[in-house]
């Protein structure tokens, strides 16, 4: 039987209550025999082999955890969320309750190989289109048990706060890789009290706030995200293995359309041969049984065969990210010129004896950006003992409040040392 086919049926038994040991938090309960069912799924347990941090852990040695670890782990802290809402009087039913657990548990079904680091390359849309595809196949599946966890993923269910657990600037899911990540990649950066700011969880006409008590967590969690971008998320060491990543995929598919025979046997092939860059993407028109035998490691098994191709710019590439002899990143105060950039392709070119093109897969340039607070999307909202509720920024009376909402910008140029 296909691994990936639809027709894979799962049958539920009373037995499928299991705990689950998690170094963060001890033990994730699977509360129902749906969710067992949903974790199981080839679609779910692929997310074993996809890296939370793509490639991190050049940097941080110990950042091999995976997408699988943090759905788990976000869904245990749904649960304590659903449950601290409840015992103040918040009304959850149970069809409520089971649609939050699944809707976080398969929030980041959609990503792609080494996550964020190949957004956009395989399939040119972003990984929450490729989420809500899996989740209206694994609804087929599943008899329409997932209808209520899609509409709280869409954000159409009736009770926005619900949503907002989910997905918002303060969601269980930030709380969840914030914490996990920096458990991982050994920095003191993003260990938040994730418990301390959900025991501050209400509801208030029908939005999600946090009681005046949490608004320093609030803070911490806020300072905590944006010391971990850059920290972590943004470190240069990952940056430019990324974009090198990234540059490998675009040059295997202009030679593979080029008719020059760089195959490898994986279902990676499929995905070289064309992209659609459609704005409307159609998601009836996605591979989903082919995507979802795409991982990690299909990606590594293709840099160890590009590795010895005879295309220069694919085996240097391969091999760089391979031996972790990665590019030079040069942090600018201004963008990079024009004329810089030229000059430096042109060196570049010299160098390897390569032309323009060929040095443009071994030259970037551009920023990096970080903003803990969007004053521009939802707020985070604080209750105070008078019953009313301000948005976090007028609330705080921390004197860098502005620090949290500023856009802090890095230019860099990437080359070989020169």
């Amino acid at each position: 039987m296909d691994l990936y086919s639809p027709n894979l049926k799962i049958v539920s038994t009373p037995r499928k209550l299991k705990v689950i040991n998690d170094p963060v938090y001890n033990a994730v309960r699977i509360s129902s025999p749906l969710i067992f069912d949903i974790i199981s799924h080839p679609y779910f347990q692929r997310l074993r082999r996809i890296s939370q941090m793509g490639l991190s852990y050049l940097v941080y040695p110990g950042a091999h955890h995976t997408r699988f670890h943090h759905a788990l782990g976000a869904m245990h802290l749904m649960e304590k969320a659903i449950r601290t809402l409840r015992a103040k009087g918040v009304a959850i039913n149970d069809q409520e309750e089971e649609g939050l657990l699944i809707a976080i548990l398969l929030h980041d079904i959609g990503h792609g190989p080494f996550s964020h680091a190949l957004e956009y390359k395989l399939i040119y849309t972003h990984h929450e289109m490729l989420t809500l595809a899996f989740m209206q196949e694994l609804n087929k599946e599943f008899k329409g048990a997932l209808n209520t966890a899609i509409a709280i993923f869409k954000g159409e269910y009736p009770r926005a706060f619900l949503n907002q657990l989910v997905s918002s600037q303060l969601d269980v899911d930030r709380l969840d890789y914030l914490k996990r990540d920096s458990f991982y990649a050994g920095v003191t950066e993003g260990n938040i009290n994730s418990e301390r700011l959900i025991n501050t969880f209400y509801v208030v006409d029908d939005q999600l706030v946090i009681e005046e008590k949490g608004i320093y967590s609030v803070e911490k969690f806020l300072m905590a995200r944006r010391f971990m971008y850059w920290q972590v998320y943004l470190h240069k060491t990952s940056i430019v293995a990324e974009l090198m990543l990234s540059k490998v995929i675009e040059r295997a598919r202009e030679l593979l359309l080029q008719k020059d025979r760089n195959y490898v046997a994986s279902p990676l092939d499929g995905f070289l041969n064309s992209i659609s860059k459609s704005e409307e993407f159609d998601l009836e028109s996605i591979d989903l049984n082919g995507f979802a035998a795409l991982d990690d490691y299909d990606v590594i098994c293709a840099l160890k065969h590009w590795k010895h191709s005879n295309d220069f710019v694919l085996s240097f590439l391969s091999s760089s990210i391979l031996d972790r002899t990665l590019l030079e990143v040069r942090f600018t105060e201004d963008p990079v010129s024009e004329e810089h950039l030229k000059q430096t392709l042109h060196q570049v070119g010299q160098r390897f004896g390569l032309d323009e093109h060929q040095s443009s897969y071994l030259v970037y340039e551009g920023a990096l950006w970080n903003r803990a607070y969007d004053e521009s999307k939802e707020p985070i909202r604080i209750l105070f003992r008078d019953q009313s509720v301000q948005d976090f920024m007028k609330a705080s009376k921390y004197l860098g409040t502005q620090a949290f909402s500023a856009i802090h910008r890095k230019n860099y140029l990437c080359s070989p040392a020169l």
